[in-house]
């Protein structure tokens, strides 16, 4: 559910890859002062989008420092904060929370028990301060759940339910952009729960965990599906950010929306499988 919405380096000038990277530390040291290290652990790719998106679109007054930290101890790293960056933390912690349940309801691993409970206290005050964007995360993460026990259940019924809950994060504030940011959380939401069932059909075939691709995967067409699909889902987003009066950070915002979602996705299937090649030949 985390690492997909993030930069394709490659084709970033140095000066962009340098301000991106001024957003991530931002966004990790708003964890440490308010999570503690435990916080700074949850930090995501996909909030710090977030971050600059809001940031990009209501352009607020921005605080950078300077310093060094534990993931860089030697040379000091430039952050940048401002009115936003408590919010994404919060949502950070928030949504790093819910997918470690998640993923212990599917394997009671040990090791996700004992990250609930580091997270607990971090979790509890988040939700002290953003009752009803909790309370939005827990009701639709808990529909997903039920729905993934059904034996019938589409795809889309599951990525759509992901795509309300992010579309319900992404609107901060009531003004006339509230549409388009809602409508591109929905797409990203949509890709994710996609993209995460794609990244994961290999381990959960395996261990006969639930899946929504598993009917599909035997398909010759699969690896196209899955791209159509996806790329359906990025236009709908695409098409709603292009709305918006963005002018700073926009070539960066751009660069993560039309490349760099895809990285994961290039890794995960561009070589094909041993089944795909048997496929493409019975074909």
């Amino acid at each position: 559910m985390f690492g997909y919405v993030t930069i394709n380096p490659a084709e970033l000038d140095e000066s962009a890859k340098h301000r991106y990277q001024m957003y991530y530390c931002g966004l990790c040291r708003a964890l440490l002062r308010r999570h503690g290290h435990i916080g700074q652990l949850t930090l995501s790719y996909d909030m710090t989008f977030l971050l600059m998106l809001l940031s990009s679109l209501y352009e607020p007054e921005e605080t950078v420092i300077s310093g060094r930290c534990l993931p860089h101890p030697v040379n000091p790293r430039e952050a940048v904060l401002n009115e936003f960056s408590d919010y994404c933390a919060d949502m950070n912690i928030a949504l790093a929370y819910h997918k470690c349940k998640d993923d212990w309801e599917d394997d009671r691993s040990q090791a996700k028990r004992a990250q609930i409970k580091l997270m607990t206290k971090a979790y509890q005050r988040v939700e002290a301060d953003h009752p009803a964007k909790c309370g939005m995360i827990a009701g639709y993460l808990k529909a997903v759940q039920t729905a993934e026990g059904m034996v019938d259940t589409h795809p889309d019924a599951l990525s759509n339910l992901t795509a309300e809950m992010l579309g319900g994060l992404y609107v901060l504030k009531h003004d006339q952009w509230e549409p388009q940011m809602r409508i591109i959380g929905q797409g990203l939401g949509r890709f994710i729960y996609l993209m995460d069932a794609v990244e994961d059909l290999k381990g959960d075939m395996k261990h006969n965990r639930f899946n929504p691709l598993k009917v599909y995967r035997d398909s010759p067409h699969f690896s196209d599906l899955c791209k159509d699909s996806l790329t359906l889902m990025i236009a709908e987003t695409a098409e709603a950010f292009e709305v918006l009066p963005l002018v700073k950070d926009v070539e960066i915002l751009r660069n993560i929306l039309y490349s760099g979602v895809w990285a994961r996705y290039q890794r995960t299937l561009a070589k094909p499988s041993r089944q795909d090649e048997k496929m493409k030949e019975r074909t």
